[in-house]
C-alpha cells in the first residue's frame, strides 16, 4: 500500500503526459516554453485569479512576493510554526523577522487571537514593523481568512496564503486569493497538484505584483535582458513540468472530489476511535493533502500499522519555532500552547484520490486494532 499513490494517477494520464513531454522534446523550448504560458493561464482560471506566475518551487513562490514588496530587515512577518520550515525560511532569507503564531486546536491553521496578540506584542516592543502575514492552508484546508483578513488590513500589512498543500481549497465558495494579496502553491510531487520534480506558482490579482514577479524570477530582468532593473533570482518553471501539470490540472477538480470521498470514509470509520480526527470549518472544501489524526502514542500506532502493511507519516512533530535555526525568533504571547499540545499525538494516514475502499478498510481496521 502506498501512502500517496502517484502510479495510479500516472496510469490514468499516461498518454496525455507522455504526449506532452514528447511535444516539449520535439520543440526544444525547455525554459519558459509555450506550455508554461498555457499552464499559467489555466491555473489562474482554476484559482479565480487574474494572474498566475510559475516558478521553480513552492518556497520561491512565497519568497518572490516578499522581494517584490521590499520586505527586509526591521520587518516582522507573522506565520504559523506548525508547518514546514519553508514558510518561515523565506522570511529570514528576505532579511525580515518571522514571528510565530499559534494554531487553532481543531483545524491546525492560524489562530486569529494569537495573530492579534503577536501584532500587539511587536508594536509594543517597537523594534520591528508589522509588514506581512503568511497563513498556511495546512493539510489541504483553507485557513479562516474571513477572520484573519480584517486583522491584516487594520494593521496595514500584506497578506499571503501559503497553499502549498491546499491549492484548490475554498471557503464559502471562494479561493483564498479572495482575501489575500497573493496565493502561493507548490508542485512538489507529493502535493495534491504535483509535477515530477520541483515547481511552484504565485497567483495574484495585482498587476504591479505580477509584473515584478515575472522580472524577479528571471534575475530581475528589465526590457533588455542585459539590463537587470532589480535584484532577482533564477526561479523559472521548467517547460517539461508545465507539460506534465497540464493534464493533471484537467482532472484536478475530479481528484479533489475523490479525496473528499476518502476523507468521508475515514470520518465514518474513525469517529470515536482516534483521540481527534480532522475538523473542517463550515463552508470549507478541503483538498486533503493529508489525513491527520491524533492518538495517544503515535510511535506505537505507527509500528502497529506498519506490521499490517499500512504506511504512516508525521507532519509536523517538531514545529519550526523550536528548530535550531529558528529558536531565537519571537513567538506570540507566552508561547504557542496549541501547537505544543498536538505535536506529540499527530500522525497521518494514507490519503490520495485513488485509495480503494478495500485498502482504506484495511487502514481503518488496523487503526481500530491499534487503538483498542
Amino acid at each position: 500500500m502506498q501512502f500517496i499513490d502517484l502510479h495510479a494517477q500516472q496510469a490514468r494520464l499516461k498518454d496525455e503526459i507522455e504526449g506532452g513531454i514528447a511535444d516539449v522534446l520535439k520543440s526544444g523550448r525547455y525554459i519558459l516554453g509555450p506550455q508554461v504560458t498555457e499552464f499559467e493561464g489555466k491555473l489562474a482560471a482554476f484559482g479565480e485569479a487574474k494572474h498566475a506566475v510559475g516558478c521553480a518551487n513552492g518556497t520561491d513562490a512565497i519568497l518572490l512576493p516578499l522581494l517584490a514588496w521590499s520586505v527586509g530587515p526591521g520587518d516582522a512577518v507573522f506565520c504559523p510554526s506548525f508547518t514546514y520550515c519553508a514558510t518561515a525560511e523565506v522570511v529570514a532569507l528576505a532579511g525580515a523577522t518571522p514571528v510565530f503564531v499559534d494554531i487553532d486546536r481543531d483545524t491546525y491553521n492560524m489562530d486569529v487571537n494569537s495573530l492579534k496578540q503577536a501584532v500587539t506584542d511587536v508594536k509594543a516592543k517597537g523594534e520591528l514593523t508589522p509588514k506581512a502575514v503568511i497563513a498556511v492552508d495546512l493539510f489541504g484546508q483553507s485557513a479562516d481568512y474571513e477572520a484573519l483578513a480584517p486583522v491584516v488590513r487594520e494593521n496595514g500589512m500584506k497578506f499571503i496564503s501559503d497553499s502549498a498543500q491546499g491549492f484548490g481549497t475554498t471557503l464559502t465558495g471562494k479561493h483564498p486569493l479572495h482575501w489575500t494579496d497573493c496565493q502561493t502553491t507548490s508542485f512538489f510531487p507529493a502535493k495534491p497538484l504535483g509535477c515530477y520534480g520541483d515547481g511552484g506558482a504565485t497567483l495574484t490579482n495585482d498587476d504591479d505584483l505580477e509584473f515584478k514577479l515575472r522580472s524577479l524570477r528571471v534575475h530581475g530582468k528589465g526590457k533588455d535582458k542585459y539590463d537587470n532593473v532589480r535584484i532577482g533570482m533564477n526561479s523559472r518553471l521548467d517547460t517539461l513540468q508545465a507539460a506534465i501539470l497540464l493534464p493533471k490540472l484537467a482532472v484536478f477538480a475530479d481528484e479533489i472530489e475523490k479525496r473528499n470521498v476518502v476523507a468521508a470514509r475515514y470520518k465514518d470509520g474513525l469517529s470515536g476511535v482516534a483521540d481527534r480526527i480532522p475538523v473542517v470549518m463550515d463552508g470549507v472544501v478541503s483538498t486533503w493533502a493529508q489525513y491527520t489524526i491524533e492518538v495517544p502514542d503515535p510511535f506505537a500506532f505507527a509500528d502497529a500499522l506498519k506490521a499490517e502493511g499500512v504506511p504512516t507519516a508525521r507532519y509536523y512533530p517538531k514545529p519550526v519555532h523550536i528548530q535550531t535555526a529558528y529558536e531565537h525568533y519571537p513567538v506570540a504571547g507566552n508561547g504557542l500552547p496549541n501547537t505544543m499540545d498536538c505535536i506529540d499525538h499527530i500522525i497521518s494516514l494514507p490519503m490520495h484520490p485513488y485509495l480503494s475502499e478495500e485498502d482504506q478498510a484495511k487502514v481503518i481496521s488496523a487503526a481500530k486494532t491499534a487503538l483498542a
